[in-house]
Protein backbone atom coordinates (compact mmCIF):
# COMPACT_ATOMS: atom_id res chain seq x y z
CA UNK A 1 0.00 0.00 0.00
CA UNK A 2 2.82 2.20 0.72
CA UNK A 3 4.36 1.91 -2.20
CA UNK A 4 1.25 2.43 -4.41
CA UNK A 5 0.97 5.57 -2.22
CA UNK A 6 4.57 6.50 -3.40
CA UNK A 7 4.16 5.91 -6.74
CA UNK A 8 0.89 8.52 -6.94
CA UNK A 9 2.97 10.53 -5.33
CA UNK A 10 5.67 10.37 -7.71
CA UNK A 11 3.46 11.27 -10.57
CA UNK A 12 1.76 14.12 -9.48
CA UNK A 13 3.75 17.09 -11.04
CA UNK A 14 6.03 19.51 -8.32
CA UNK A 15 5.39 23.28 -8.33
CA UNK A 16 7.83 25.47 -6.36
CA UNK A 17 6.52 29.00 -5.22
CA UNK A 18 8.90 31.71 -4.67
CA UNK A 19 7.11 34.48 -2.89
CA UNK A 20 7.63 36.21 -0.09
CA UNK A 21 4.35 37.21 0.90
CA UNK A 22 2.93 34.78 2.89
CA UNK A 23 -0.82 35.07 2.58
CA UNK A 24 -0.05 35.55 -1.64
CA UNK A 25 2.36 32.41 -1.04
CA UNK A 26 -0.20 29.95 0.95
CA UNK A 27 -3.42 31.30 -1.60
CA UNK A 28 -0.84 29.58 -4.33
CA UNK A 29 0.16 26.55 -2.39
CA UNK A 30 -3.50 26.11 -1.56
CA UNK A 31 -4.89 26.59 -5.06
CA UNK A 32 -1.97 24.62 -6.63
CA UNK A 33 -2.61 21.65 -3.56
CA UNK A 34 -6.47 21.56 -4.82
CA UNK A 35 -5.74 20.33 -7.91
CA UNK A 36 -3.26 18.04 -7.14
CA UNK A 37 -0.06 18.87 -7.27
CA UNK A 38 2.94 18.87 -4.72
CA UNK A 39 3.94 21.87 -4.01
CA UNK A 40 7.20 23.58 -2.12
CA UNK A 41 7.75 27.03 -1.01
CA UNK A 42 10.63 29.33 -1.14
CA UNK A 43 10.54 33.41 0.31
CA UNK A 44 14.18 34.15 -1.35
CA UNK A 45 15.99 34.09 -4.49
CA UNK A 46 18.64 32.42 -2.38
CA UNK A 47 16.44 29.36 -1.28
CA UNK A 48 14.49 29.47 -4.74
CA UNK A 49 17.51 28.57 -6.58
CA UNK A 50 18.67 25.96 -4.11
CA UNK A 51 15.08 24.18 -3.99
CA UNK A 52 15.20 24.52 -8.07
CA UNK A 53 18.46 22.57 -8.02
CA UNK A 54 17.62 20.27 -5.53
CA UNK A 55 13.95 19.25 -6.03
CA UNK A 56 13.32 19.84 -9.57
CA UNK A 57 10.32 21.12 -10.01
CA UNK A 58 8.06 20.49 -13.41
CA UNK A 59 7.55 24.25 -13.21
CA UNK A 60 8.31 27.62 -11.12
CA UNK A 61 6.22 30.21 -10.10
CA UNK A 62 8.00 33.74 -9.15
CA UNK A 63 7.46 37.15 -7.47
CA UNK A 64 9.83 39.87 -8.95
CA UNK A 65 9.63 41.57 -5.55
CA UNK A 66 11.90 39.19 -3.12
CA UNK A 67 13.78 40.65 -0.43
CA UNK A 68 17.46 39.60 -1.44
CA UNK A 69 17.18 40.74 -4.89
CA UNK A 70 14.93 41.26 -7.98
CA UNK A 71 13.17 37.80 -9.74
CA UNK A 72 14.40 38.79 -13.04
CA UNK A 73 17.97 37.74 -11.40
CA UNK A 74 16.69 34.28 -10.34
CA UNK A 75 15.05 34.20 -13.83
CA UNK A 76 18.81 34.87 -15.36
CA UNK A 77 20.13 32.30 -13.24
CA UNK A 78 18.35 29.69 -13.23
CA UNK A 79 18.17 29.81 -17.12
CA UNK A 80 22.18 28.97 -17.10
CA UNK A 81 20.92 25.41 -16.17
CA UNK A 82 17.63 24.72 -16.57
CA UNK A 83 14.49 25.13 -19.00
CA UNK A 84 11.75 24.83 -16.23
CA UNK A 85 8.65 26.52 -17.31
CA UNK A 86 8.41 29.75 -14.73
CA UNK A 87 5.51 31.93 -14.30
CA UNK A 88 5.51 35.19 -13.15
CA UNK A 89 3.55 36.87 -10.95
CA UNK A 90 3.77 40.40 -9.56
CA UNK A 91 2.26 43.69 -9.04
CA UNK A 92 4.38 45.26 -11.55
CA UNK A 93 2.19 45.42 -14.23
CA UNK A 94 4.31 48.26 -16.66
CA UNK A 95 5.13 46.55 -20.33
CA UNK A 96 9.06 47.17 -19.52
CA UNK A 97 8.45 45.32 -16.14
CA UNK A 98 7.42 42.30 -18.48
CA UNK A 99 9.33 42.77 -21.49
CA UNK A 100 12.07 42.00 -18.88
CA UNK A 101 11.36 39.00 -17.24
CA UNK A 102 9.76 37.66 -20.31
CA UNK A 103 13.32 38.31 -22.30
CA UNK A 104 15.20 36.99 -19.18
CA UNK A 105 13.47 33.70 -19.92
CA UNK A 106 10.66 33.29 -18.14
CA UNK A 107 7.53 32.00 -19.95
CA UNK A 108 4.35 34.26 -19.02
CA UNK A 109 3.60 37.43 -16.81
CA UNK A 110 0.22 36.97 -14.29
CA UNK A 111 -0.18 40.75 -12.24
CA UNK A 112 -1.59 40.87 -9.17
CA UNK A 113 -4.44 40.75 -8.06
CA UNK A 114 -5.45 37.22 -9.96
CA UNK A 115 -7.85 34.61 -9.18
CA UNK A 116 -7.05 31.16 -9.03
CA UNK A 117 -8.97 29.99 -11.95
CA UNK A 118 -6.68 31.86 -14.09
CA UNK A 119 -3.33 30.87 -12.48
CA UNK A 120 -4.53 27.16 -12.77
CA UNK A 121 -5.17 27.66 -16.80
CA UNK A 122 -1.52 29.26 -16.96
CA UNK A 123 -0.33 26.72 -14.90
CA UNK A 124 -1.91 23.79 -16.99
CA UNK A 125 -0.99 25.27 -19.92
CA UNK A 126 3.24 25.10 -19.31
CA UNK A 127 2.59 21.71 -18.10
CA UNK A 128 0.90 20.99 -21.22
CA UNK A 129 3.51 22.76 -23.40
CA UNK A 130 6.78 21.23 -21.46
CA UNK A 131 5.30 18.20 -21.26
CA UNK A 132 4.98 17.84 -25.23
CA UNK A 133 8.59 19.18 -25.92
CA UNK A 134 10.13 16.81 -23.69
CA UNK A 135 8.18 14.28 -25.67
CA UNK A 136 9.21 12.52 -28.52
CA UNK A 137 6.61 12.02 -31.71
CA UNK A 138 5.76 13.08 -35.48
CA UNK A 139 7.73 16.78 -36.26
CA UNK A 140 3.50 17.37 -37.05
CA UNK A 141 1.94 20.51 -35.05
CA UNK A 142 -1.57 20.58 -36.19
CA UNK A 143 -4.16 23.72 -35.45
CA UNK A 144 -7.90 24.02 -36.36
CA UNK A 145 -6.96 23.42 -40.28
CA UNK A 146 -3.50 23.78 -40.12
CA UNK A 147 -0.75 21.41 -40.30
CA UNK A 148 2.88 22.22 -40.04
CA UNK A 149 5.33 19.39 -41.38
CA UNK A 150 8.20 20.38 -39.79
CA UNK A 151 10.58 17.73 -41.34
CA UNK A 152 9.40 18.85 -44.94
CA UNK A 153 9.10 22.30 -43.77
CA UNK A 154 5.66 22.44 -45.36
CA UNK A 155 2.68 23.94 -44.11
CA UNK A 156 -0.91 23.32 -45.39
CA UNK A 157 -4.32 24.50 -44.58
CA UNK A 158 -7.47 22.44 -45.45
CA UNK A 159 -4.80 19.75 -47.15
CA UNK A 160 -4.16 22.50 -49.54
CA UNK A 161 -0.04 23.35 -49.48
CA UNK A 162 0.29 27.40 -48.29
CA UNK A 163 3.29 29.54 -49.95
CA UNK A 164 4.84 31.26 -47.19
CA UNK A 165 7.91 33.19 -47.90
CA UNK A 166 10.68 32.01 -45.49
CA UNK A 167 10.22 35.02 -43.06
CA UNK A 168 6.81 34.18 -41.71
CA UNK A 169 7.80 30.30 -42.05
CA UNK A 170 10.46 31.06 -39.38
CA UNK A 171 8.18 33.63 -37.65
CA UNK A 172 5.01 30.67 -37.58
CA UNK A 173 7.18 27.68 -36.49
CA UNK A 174 9.10 30.06 -33.30
CA UNK A 175 5.49 30.75 -32.02
CA UNK A 176 4.21 27.34 -33.12
CA UNK A 177 7.08 25.22 -31.37
CA UNK A 178 6.53 27.28 -28.24
CA UNK A 179 2.44 26.95 -27.74
CA UNK A 180 1.07 29.06 -24.89
CA UNK A 181 4.29 30.83 -24.27
CA UNK A 182 4.71 34.66 -24.42
CA UNK A 183 7.29 35.68 -26.77
CA UNK A 184 8.48 39.36 -26.84
CA UNK A 185 9.15 40.98 -29.96
CA UNK A 186 12.71 41.04 -29.18
CA UNK A 187 12.93 37.39 -28.50
CA UNK A 188 11.40 36.85 -32.07
CA UNK A 189 13.90 39.66 -34.09
CA UNK A 190 17.07 38.11 -32.35
CA UNK A 191 15.18 34.37 -33.51
CA UNK A 192 13.89 35.37 -36.94
CA UNK A 193 15.80 38.31 -38.60
CA UNK A 194 19.31 38.02 -36.37
CA UNK A 195 20.82 39.96 -33.58
CA UNK A 196 21.57 43.17 -35.88
CA UNK A 197 17.57 43.79 -35.77
CA UNK A 198 16.56 43.70 -32.12
CA UNK A 199 15.15 47.16 -32.13
CA UNK A 200 12.93 46.75 -35.77
CA UNK A 201 9.36 45.64 -33.81
CA UNK A 202 7.34 46.79 -37.00
CA UNK A 203 9.57 44.00 -39.00
CA UNK A 204 7.67 41.33 -36.89
CA UNK A 205 4.05 43.52 -37.02
CA UNK A 206 4.12 43.51 -41.10
CA UNK A 207 5.09 40.24 -41.54
CA UNK A 208 2.62 38.66 -38.51
CA UNK A 209 -0.72 41.01 -40.27
CA UNK A 210 0.61 38.96 -43.86
CA UNK A 211 1.12 35.86 -41.98
CA UNK A 212 -2.30 35.77 -40.36
CA UNK A 213 -3.87 36.70 -43.62
CA UNK A 214 -2.73 33.17 -44.60
CA UNK A 215 -3.40 31.59 -41.87
CA UNK A 216 -6.42 32.81 -39.86
CA UNK A 217 -9.52 32.29 -40.69
CA UNK A 218 -9.95 35.57 -39.10
CA UNK A 219 -7.54 37.50 -39.82
CA UNK A 220 -9.05 40.74 -37.41
CA UNK A 221 -10.00 38.03 -35.32
CA UNK A 222 -7.15 35.39 -34.47
CA UNK A 223 -7.86 32.26 -32.26
CA UNK A 224 -3.99 31.22 -32.89
CA UNK A 225 -1.58 33.68 -33.69
CA UNK A 226 -2.29 36.05 -30.73
CA UNK A 227 -1.14 39.62 -29.43
CA UNK A 228 0.70 40.67 -26.10
CA UNK A 229 -0.13 43.88 -25.87
CA UNK A 230 3.12 46.05 -26.45
CA UNK A 231 5.01 42.67 -25.65
CA UNK A 232 4.88 40.05 -28.73
CA UNK A 233 2.59 37.36 -29.31
CA UNK A 234 1.37 33.92 -27.94
CA UNK A 235 0.77 31.24 -30.05
CA UNK A 236 -2.79 28.98 -28.93
CA UNK A 237 -3.13 25.50 -30.63
CA UNK A 238 -6.94 25.52 -29.24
Amino acid sequence: MMERMQSMSELRPSILVVEDEADIRRFVRLSLESEGYDVFEADTIKRGLIDAGTRRPELVVLDLGLPDGDGVDFIRDLRGWSQVPVIVLSARSGENAKISALDAGADDYLVKPFGAGELMARVRAQLRRHSQQTQAGEPVIRFGDVSIDLARRVVERNQQQLHLTPIEYRLLTHLATQPDRVITYRQLLKAVWGPGHMEDIHYVRVHMANLRKKIEASPSMPRHLITEGGIGYRFVSQ
